[in-house]
């Protein structure tokens, strides 16, 4: 069986017994210094100035979207572009949070929205917002769209929980925006089994995600930040732990979660050169003519956990879909497919858009895994299956 993931973690079993022995010795496990030291590191890593630890990347989306409402950067019926092509948990808190959103459909051969698309949207839906959904490690043109959306102060940011060490024209995606959420799941780049995180180069961003991840409150803020908040609002020294300053969740990852983050990002870089390798020859299948290539122009890295395939016919996709359960080959659809097509989207959103190539993506797309821990026999297994 060539399963989407191998193990929990890399160096699964030294990290196991790691672990053990930190809780062992550990007197706190709730939310503490890993949790911080791990948010520091991944900083550094990524390139930002700030980061902000979650519970799971969903999570983190919820929270972004609602500090740019507490800071009033956004309002309830703003319109919202997003990419047609992503997961459920980006699209539930612009209905939740009364935004209207309004998807974009993307290119066949990125799997991504391009400046193109942005743009034909924007002329139908003058949105302010604009959410770009990083898919399995591609991007299209996004320097231009970071240049479009300056240029008619729509606020971007990026959800990168896919695209984890890819870059554009040597920058890491996740810093092509105000802000960009990454997801740590068990089946993601880096495993801390379930965590999130925000980056940000902005200040009071990282201040109100701190403030909105727990519960409202200033508990996690520097104390700078805590006595200014306090002096603003009156609140003596009996209350200042327990005030709390505008609408938030629990989002608190846990000790665990931050030691994990720790521990896993001595990897990462490994991670990441191990997917771009298998990547390189995974993409001889894309010679067969059965499939639409994926273009990785202008991509100086390719950092995705899975391989995509988009068949040219119905019957083809169900040919392989066919062949892989019976050579053991675990597959699963392209994220979540076209997003509007989905039970939770029709119920709550009323206006129909067209995008032919995101309901192409649903209709005739799945993925393999590309784990960083595939042998040369489970890649060489998977050329030769699906370059028949």
């Amino acid at each position: 069986m060539i399963k989407l993931i191998k193990s929990t973690f890399n160096k699964e079993k030294a990290t196991k017994d790691a672990l053990c022995k930190f809780i062992k010795q550990s007197k706190q496990l709730s939310i503490g210094k890993m949790c911080s030291e791990f948010e520091s590191k991944f900083s550094r890593w990524q390139g930002r100035k700030y980061s902000v630890m979650f519970n799971s990347g969903s999570s983190a989306n919820l929270a972004l979207i609602q500090v740019l409402i507490n800071l009033k950067k956004i309002k309830e019926e703003d319109s919202v572009g997003f990419s047609a092509v992503t997961w459920a948990t980006n699209i539930m808190p612009l209905i939740s949070l009364k935004l209207n959103p309004i998807p974009i459909d993307i290119e066949l051969e990125t799997l991504n929205i391009s400046s193109k698309k942005v743009i034909e949207a924007y002329k139908k839906n003058k949105f302010k917002f604009l959410f770009i959904t990083n898919v399995l490690g591609y991007c299209h043109d996004i320097d231009n769209i970071k240049e479009f959306c300056k240029k008619n102060n729509i606020l971007l940011i990026e959800d990168n929980c896919e695209s984890l060490g890819s870059e554009y024209k040597k920058t890491k995606l996740g810093n092509f925006s105000l802000a960009s959420t990454f997801s740590f799941y068990v089946g993601h780049h880096l495993s801390t089994i379930e965590g999130g995180m925000v980056c940000t180069d902005d200040l009071e961003i990282d201040t109100m995600l701190r403030i909105v991840r727990s519960h409202g409150m200033d508990r996690h803020l520097s104390e700078s930040e805590q006595k200014r908040l306090r002096l603003e609002y009156k609140v003596d020294a009996f209350y200042g732990k327990f005030a709390f300053y505008d609408i938030g969740y629990n989002f608190r990852p846990t000790e665990i979660n931050g030691f994990l983050g720790v521990n896993q990002l001595q990897y990462l870089d490994e991670m990441v050169s191990n997917r771009e390798k298998n990547y390189k020859k995974l993409e001889k299948i894309y010679l067969n003519n059965d499939f639409i290539k994926i273009e990785t122009t202008g991509l100086t890295k390719i950092s995705n956990f899975a391989f995509p395939l988009i068949c040219k016919t119905k019957n083809i996709k169900e040919k392989y879909m066919d062949i892989a359960k019976k050579t053991g080959i675990e597959i699963r659809p392209i994220v979540a497919g076209c997003i509007n097509k989905h039970a939770f989207y029709k119920k709550h959103v009323a206006t129909k858009h067209k995008l032919p190539n995101a309901e192409t993506v649903h209709e005739l797309g799945f993925y393999f895994g590309n784990n960083a821990e595939m042998t040369r026999d489970e890649i060489n297994t998977l050329v030769r299956v699906f370059s028949k």
